[in-house]
This record gives C-alpha cells, sequence and structure tokens, in this order.
C-alpha cells in the first residue's frame, strides 16, 4: 500500500496511427477521454508539438476545448504549452476563455522547450531563445495577467482577473525545479521520456519549496509509459508500436504509429539498446499484476503525488483498456 492516495492522469498528444485521418485521430482522443473520466482520472492534459506527421495535439488550446465540451468533471489542461512559442497574453486571453466555458476544470501546463526542431522554430517566433531566456519573467507575465490586483493596468485580460487556472511547471531537467520551488508551483516531470534527472531534480523542488498563494507544500506529476494488457505477452506485443516510434525518433524518421507485431529479436535488440533502454526507464509494460508490482516500486522511489500515463498505442479500443486496467491498479494501490 502506498502511505498516501496518489492521483492518476493522462498525458494525449492525439498520436495518428497510419491509415488514421486527423478527424479520426481527434474523435478517437475524445473518446479516451470520455472513458478516462468514468475510471476516475484525475486530469486529461494535452502536449504541444510542431512538425510532426505522427502528432496531433499542434493547437494545443483548441483540442483542449473540444475535449471539455465532451466531458463533464475530467479536469482538462496543457502539459504544456511551450511558452516560448507564444505571447503570455494570447496564452492568457486563451484560458481564460477556456476557463469560462468550463468553470473549475481547466489547468495550464508551461514548458520552456520548443516542442518541434530549429528550423520549426524559427517559423513559430524568431526570437525563442530570448522568449526561453526570459521564462520565469513570462510566466509572471501570465500570473499578473490573472491577478485581479490588474485590472488598473494598461494592458490586461479582463477576462482571466481572479479566475482560477492553476499553473503547473513542467520540466525534464533541473532547470525547471528550481523555478517550480522558487513560485511555489506544482512540478511535472517528464520522467517518460527524459529519466535521467528525475531524481535530482525531485530532491531540489522538495528542498527549495517555498510555500505560496497556489501551494502550501510540494505537489509531484510524474510522466510514466503505461501499457497494460491481459497477459504480458500481450503487452509486449502492444509495446512494439512504442518501440518503432522511439526508434523513429532516434534516426529522424518519425512515422504514423505502426500496428503491433509480434515481438521480434531485432526488436528486443533495439529495446536493449542503451539509448532505447534509458529513454524508456519508467516505461511499465505487462499485465495487471505485472505493472501493478512496477508502479508501487515507482511510487516508493519517488513518492509523487500523481502519475500522469503516457500510453502509445495504434489502437484506440487497446488503449482505452491498457488505461481502464490501470486505473484498476491505482484505485488497489491507494
Amino acid at each position: 500500500m502506498t502511505q498516501k492516495q496518489t492521483r492518476y492522469s493522462i498525458l494525449e498528444l492525439a498520436l495518428v496511427s497510419q491509415n488514421h485521418s486527423y478527424q479520426q485521430t481527434f474523435n478517437n482522443v475524445l473518446k479516451l477521454a470520455q472513458q478516462a473520466e468514468g475510471y476516475g482520472y484525475k486530469r486529461f492534459w494535452l502536449a504541444e508539438h510542431h512538425n510532426s506527421v505522427n502528432i496531433g495535439s499542434s493547437a494545443t488550446s483548441v483540442l483542449m476545448g473540444y475535449v471539455a465540451q465532451g466531458t463533464k468533471t475530467l479536469r482538462v489542461g496543457s502539459g504544456g504549452v511551450m511558452l516560448p512559442n507564444h505571447s503570455p497574453l494570447i496564452i492568457a486571453e486563451q484560458f481564460a476563455t477556456l476557463a469560462a466555458l468550463y468553470p473549475n476544470r481547466i489547468d495550464m501546463g508551461l514548458g520552456r522547450a520548443p516542442g518541434t526542431d530549429r528550423e520549426t522554430v524559427l517559423a513559430i517566433r524568431s526570437d525563442f531563445m530570448n522568449a526561453a531566456l526570459s521564462f520565469p519573467d513570462e510566466i509572471a507575465k501570465i500570473e499578473r495577467y490573472f491577478s485581479p490586483d490588474n485590472s488598473n493596468a494598461n494592458v490586461r485580460v479582463p477576462m482571466a482577473e481572479g479566475v482560477d487556472v492553476p499553473l503547473y511547471i513542467l520540466g525534464s531537467s533541473t532547470d525547471s525545479a528550481h523555478l517550480a520551488a522558487q513560485k511555489g508551483l506544482p512540478y511535472a516531470f517528464a520522467s517518460h521520456f527524459a529519466p535521467a534527472q528525475l531524481s535530482d531534480a525531485l530532491q531540489i523542488y522538495h528542498r527549495e519549496f517555498q510555500p505560496s498563494k497556489a501551494l502550501k507544500k510540494p505537489y509531484v506529476m510524474a510522466g510514466v509509459n503505461i501499457i497494460v494488457a491481459d497477459t504480458d505477452e500481450q503487452a509486449e506485443r502492444l509495446a512494439t508500436s512504442l518501440i518503432r516510434m522511439v526508434v523513429g525518433i532516434f534516426t529522424g524518421q518519425r512515422d504514423y504509429v505502426q500496428p503491433p507485431t509480434d515481438m521480434t529479436d531485432e526488436l528486443r535488440e533495439i529495446k536493449e539498446n542503451p539509448q532505447v533502454k534509458q529513454m524508456l526507464k519508467y516505461s511499465f509494460i505487462g499485465s495487471k499484476a505485472t505493472v501493478k508490482t512496477q508502479v508501487r516500486d515507482f511510487l516508493q522511489e519517488t513518492r509523487a503525488d500523481e502519475l500522469i500515463a503516457v500510453t502509445h498505442l495504434y489502437d484506440v479500443d487497446d488503449r482505452i483498456r491498457s488505461y481502464a486496467l490501470f486505473a484498476e491498479i491505482m484505485q488497489e494501490l491507494n
């Protein structure tokens, strides 16, 4: 048993499977969110990525509205908005609009990375590097737009003033841990693809945390890859889609999510490659019993307050089944 109730949530990239249209992909995103709501998931976050043929979540706030409209109680958020790509004022306007439409259900997760390649970064925002270096100041601007005290300022987002849209700092290194601690904000670590500095980042965050109006004590969310099926063998087969996706990331040959196949010797060898193994360190794949043990160990190691699960599979029904079983695991551990 864990020592506390651990929330569980979903991080969604709107991955585009082979022979699926974008419309099908978005319909499947909503179908998953609706099922997740019934499984007790706390929140459903959408990640911002650009110039990737297999990722459909580039217009993050638009897709958030679609998911929020089709659900009732699930918190919907960004995991995250890559803030240096955007004007803080525009982001404040978008999220204040969402909060007006779906009160007390909208989260704003903010990251510093571009979510794309260098050439695309320049197409998005020519002064990206300056904006990235100003990340703490850009967050402060958003906080100011949402403050009731901004009502006398020359530049305002009237719809945002006094509205409760919780801010979360996202990170994949120790840099963001210092910032989240200093600002007294919840911290979400991308351990599902960048596990190397998880332990150091969490230590920094807990050690340096300063209580704030938003948060009295540290709050940690940790990303984990989850693939649960009825048997270990079925889960291993489903995971072949994830392995091929990771190969595409390393080789620069990103492609649509491929259908699962039998696990071959070649795929096993790729899975054991040091780079791939490191990237997928926190990937819990197997039957419910197998994954339950892995998740329990991870929670004991990290003391995370919330797990945010990422499940990259070809078929939406396999994803729904995996998330249903993961919800059962979390309920049993709690």
